[in-house]
């Protein structure tokens, strides 16, 4: 077999539809685009349009409200701060900050404050300094002798 043998299996390429080419090519002169009006002119884009109805993007109610002054409040649990500890990503003797922990992968990048939740007692004493705790989270820090901070 050589390289101008080579054909493709049967039915795996449609031929393109060639529109406008006459009338004996089945999508002559109106090429598939009915008679007269907008739809049957170059150029139009009828995105929501619905013939003149009122469209559904009107007939739906808006829903929801968007809070501008809402505050983006990262979390962070006990738990994962335990096994980052125990993992080495975050360092026992440096002092934990938001900064360290988005370097350790726990919490993302865009914040205004940072939580910390969870009642496990941590086995290392650390100090931590960041916006808020719970109060199952400072009493199981103040437990474990953390050193707390806001920040």
């Amino acid at each position: 077999m050589k390289l101008h043998e080579l054909t493709t299996v049967g039915g795996a390429r449609a031929t393109k539809k060639r529109r406008g080419r006459g009338t004996s090519s089945g999508l002559g002169k109106t090429a598939g685009r009915g008679q007269k009006g907008q739809g049957s002119r170059s150029g139009v884009s009828l995105g929501g349009f619905e013939g003149g109805q009122n469209p559904l993007y009107r007939r739906l109610p808006k829903r929801g409200f968007c809070n501008i002054f809402a505050k983006n409040v990262q979390t962070v649990g006990l738990n994962q701060l335990q096994k980052a500890l125990d993992e080495g990503k975050i360092d026992v003797k440096a002092d934990i900050t938001p900064a360290s922990l988005v370097a350790a992968g726990l919490i993302r990048k865009r914040f205004d404050m940072v939580k910390v939740l969870g009642d496990i007692v941590l086995t290392h004493s650390v100090k931590i300094s960041v916006h808020q705790y719970s109060d199952t989270a400072r009493k199981a820090l103040e437990q474990a002798k953390c050193t707390l901070s806001e920040a």
